[in-house]
């Protein structure tokens, strides 16, 4: 007994995402071990923790939530993050494993403790009784709400189901108003019972609750609003129940909106009125662009930043996972690599950049990348010197320095005639599968273009002022290994920057931030921007667009970033800013793909706006499938110099395709065929 307690408070301490931890299930244990003592109710806490659908190092977004650290990788999901080699790098349509059963083996440990619990109350604190209440229905609101934002209505079991059992077992689908009302009940419940300071490690408290509810409410207000925009109205009734399981109903629907925009918006300034959290600013200084960059990278890895709000514990050899194994750069292939690698899309959304008219990064001396002559600069990390802190802390660039090794990343060596001129006279969507290896300079003779199709042997040589150079970066890119750098950059956010840690499978012990305060600020003000728009009053009395413009100013000073020359406007075009900013802010934390659903903007009609800013969608997509951009660094020989080609990803090529269905997962065929009341999506 003593060593299962040891392994699940072990659970605990580090939230570790198996649900399998050598122990009795409680009820084989009892109830009057479990629920009479605070080290009981450790282990019980433990095992709801142990299956929480949080989404970190162990979570894929192609697989769902399977607790599994193989092929870690963020940002790969068709957000515009970063590219993938793998098949799991597709847009987020569905997943693997539905977030449908484990759910509700999750709902019952919850419910039975809400439940069961009060037999024991003489047991404990009053502050401490409800506080266990508090974390059940803490579990159950973050369980409701990842089901919502999956399926939309779902059987809201909020009692104990026992088998057998006298009257109708089955919960049919309710409405997913219905359900978005239950989440906020729930957590309602949480932040009104939980304490104010998680009285464990591992444990919950009132102000992540609220934190969480402010995401959720977030979700729910914009599914409400901006289902309204997708074409046809994403709504739709249970074929056997007769109930509206996805969308709301037209007359209800801006009312639900403001609603739970007004819920996100208060629980956010809770938050931020509390005192307790704050941006991380220890490394960082007015002023001092490396010290900004430096202040965010340590963000990461520093457990007791006043930023982190919850995390996610590893300890090594005990509970760890496989990030570094599989998204390090190349040259620490361990035994992977390779599979975060942000595009160039991504990075236009940061300062930094000369720009061509359209806003695209300018890597030509004309008006467009068709255009002039190619840029020139002495080193490839010379592109990227202005480049706000907060990228850098996100990116490695070629010739970035990571782990003390310069990341060399070239995509080939050009040797003929100056000025260069563009490779290419078409730069558009519909040539984005021509490669680079089907041009004459490549494939004419003499050739001036060399590339590298493998890493080792399979290098092109050049002879360079009596030396010879590889065609290729020892990162790579390499056209015929989609295991080198497919866009020219790789992901730095979450990586271990410790030289001496060596990466391997189940080696790394990295916390991960599932909630932190620059997504709170972000949620506060995005909800201040949507009540506005909607004409709403200040819930709280505070002008709101003042509160817009606060919030994302804090952000942008803390990340290096120029601050608002003005206040964030009740339009559109203020309601972007703050998507932008936490387009930004965010990325690489498995948000976006969630932000995307919600604003309804991966369908080809509403994709103008994925970007967080209007951009022109036919630029990178089709009315069916879309895709993205690399930065390819080329060596020229007669000047001794690099420039930079900006084209669409050259190496295992990936497309991705969404449209309005996509928004809700189906359910479960098997749940869907045994039950006579559990109806299928209305469009599927």
């Amino acid at each position: 007994m003593k060593r299962r307690y040891l392994l699940f408070l072990v659970g605990l301490f580090c939230f570790s995402a198996c649900a399998d931890l050598d122990i009795p299930p409680p009820n084989v244990i009892g109830d009057e071990t479990l629920m009479t003592s605070e080290s009981g109710m450790d282990v019980y806490m433990a095992r709801m923790y142990s299956r929480m659908p949080f989404e970190d190092f162990k979570y894929m977004a192609q697989w769902g939530v399977e607790f599994n650290s193989w092929l870690g990788a963020m940002g790969i999901e068709g957000t515009g993050e970063a590219l993938n080699r793998d098949g799991i790098c597709t847009a987020f349509r569905s997943e693997r494993t539905p977030y449908w059963t484990n759910a509700f083996v999750l709902l019952r440990d919850a419910n039975y403790l809400i439940e069961k619990l009060p037999e024991f109350q003489s047991s404990f604190p009053e502050v401490t009784y409800n506080h266990y209440l508090g974390e059940a229905y803490f579990v159950r609101a973050v369980v409701f709400s990842a089901m919502a934002r999956r399926f939309g209505g779902v059987p809201l079991v909020t009692s104990v189901i026992r088998y057998p059992g006298e009257g109708d077992l089955e919960v049919p689908r309710a409405s997913e108003e219905e359900t978005w009302d239950q989440v906020l009940a729930d957590y309602n419940q949480a932040v009104a019972l939980l304490q104010p300071i998680s009285p464990k490690s591992g444990y919950s408290n009132r102000y992540v609750a609220l934190a969480f509810k402010s995401e959720a409410m977030l979700y729910a207000g914009s599914v409400a609003r901006y289902n309204e925009t997708v074409p046809g109205r994403l709504t739709g009734f249970g074929q056997k129940t007769g109930v509206r399981v996805i969308g709301f109903a037209e007359e209800a629907a801006q009312a639900a909106s403001r609603k739970y925009f007004r819920e996100s918006y208060l629980a956010a300034r809770e938050v931020i009125n509390s005192g307790r959290y704050s941006l991380y600013k220890r490394r960082w200084a007015a002023g001092d662009p490396q010290a900004q960059y430096q202040n965010m990278v340590d963000m990461f890895s520093d457990l007791t930043s006043p930023e982190n709000i919850y995390a996610k514990e590893y300890v090594f050899p005990i509970a760890t996972h496989g990030y570094d194994a599989y998204s390090a750069p190349f040259i620490f292939k361990a035994p992977l690599a390779s599979g975060t690698c942000p595009t160039l899309d991504f990075l236009e959304l940061f300062e930094g950049f000369d720009r061509y008219p359209d806003g695209s990064i300018r890597v030509t001396t004309g008006s467009s990348n068709t255009q002039g002559n190619y840029l020139m600069y002495n080193s490839p990390a010379a592109f990227f010197q202005n480049a706000e802190p907060r990228l850098r802390a996100y990116v490695i660039f070629p010739g970035s320095v990571f782990k003390g090794r310069e990341i060399e990343i070239r995509a080939g060596v050009f040797t003929g005639s100056v000025p260069v001129s563009p490779l290419f006279n078409n730069y558009s969507f519909a040539t984005a599968e021509t490669r680079y290896q089907t041009l004459p300079a490549y494939t004419q003779s003499p050739k001036t273009l060399f590339l590298s199709p493998r890493e080792g042997n399979g290098q092109e040589i050049v002879s360079y002022e009596g030396s010879n150079i590889t065609a290729a970066g020892a990162n790579g890119p390499f056209f015929d290994n989609g295991e080198s750098c497919l866009t020219g950059l790789y992901g730095r956010k979450w990586l271990n920057p410790d030289p001496s840690f060596e990466a391997g499978e189940g080696r790394s012990a990295q916390h991960f931030v599932l909630m932190r305060y620059a997504e709170v600020l972000l949620n506060a003000a995005e909800a201040a921007v949507e009540l506005s728009l909607a004409g709403e009053p200040s819930p709280d009395g505070a002008d709101l667009l003042q509160v817009a413009t606060s919030s994302v100013n804090e952000i942008r000073e803390r990340a290096g970033a120029t601050l608002l020359a003005g206040s964030v406007t009740s339009d559109i075009t203020g309601r972007n800013i703050v998507r932008k900013e936490r387009r930004k802010e965010l990325a690489l934390e498995h948000k976006t793909k969630w932000d995307l659903r919600r604003w309804r903007v991966q369908h080809y009609e509403g994709r103008d706006g994925f970007w967080g800013e209007e951009r022109d969608k036919d630029a990178y997509s089709n009315n069916s499938r879309y895709r993205f951009r690399g930065l390819y660094p080329f060596f020229s020989t007669q000047t001794g110099q690099y420039f930079f080609d900006a084209r669409f990803q050259w190496i295992s090529l990936k497309t991705f395709e969404y449209n309005a269905v996509d928004y809700y997962f189906a359910i479960p065929g098997g749940e869907v065929s045994k039950s006579p009341v559990i109806d299928q999506q209305p469009n599927r």
